[in-house]
């Protein structure tokens, strides 16, 4: 059985499930599930600067409405209840959890206590960080031991 550790922001899409389902072909595949919701990894200054760059003004201008502190969390984990709904449905066991904080030390203790074979990081496009490679892939890549695939969701939540 092949183990992925799973780093979300937001729900996934079926979309989402359909390409991360089928990475490893026939496969069967475990995946562990970190959520932290997108109100509590970026300001937002560089949440709006990554929308102007999508062409996506309205979100810019919208950035203050996204949850933050305990309403992210409630958010939050309704995006990841939705998400592991949708790997049992594809037919994959699926466990999960919220991060509050500190992301990439909950994914490195995640990946040596499952014995991860993978990293997945799915998100929306963040310009700002992945330029200076301070995105979750790129800060993965350096902690966990394992191969870090970093894969765009299909859209927006």
């Amino acid at each position: 059985m092949f183990t992925s550790v799973l780093m979300i922001e937001k729900a996934l899409t079926s979309a989402d499930v359909e390409f991360v389902t089928t990475l490893h072909g026939e496969e069967p595949v475990t995946f562990q599930v970190l959520l932290q919701p997108r109100g509590d990894q970026a300001d937002r200054l560089l949440r709006a600067i990554d929308d102007v760059a999508l062409g996506e003004l309205d979100e810019a201008v919208r950035e203050g409405e996204t949850p933050e502190g305990a309403e992210a969390l409630t958010v939050g984990q309704r995006a990841l209840e939705v998400s592991l709904t949708a790997l049992h449905a594809a037919g994959h066991r699926a466990e999960g959890r919220l991060v509050a904080d500190r992301p990439l030390d909950e994914l490195k203790s995640l990946v040596a206590e499952c014995g991860a074979d993978e990293v997945i990081v799915l998100t929306d496009p963040h310009y700002v960080e992945e330029f200076f490679h301070r995105d979750w892939a790129s800060r993965a890549r350096h902690k966990v031991g394992v191969p870090v695939l970093k894969l765009f969701s299909h859209s927006k939540a």
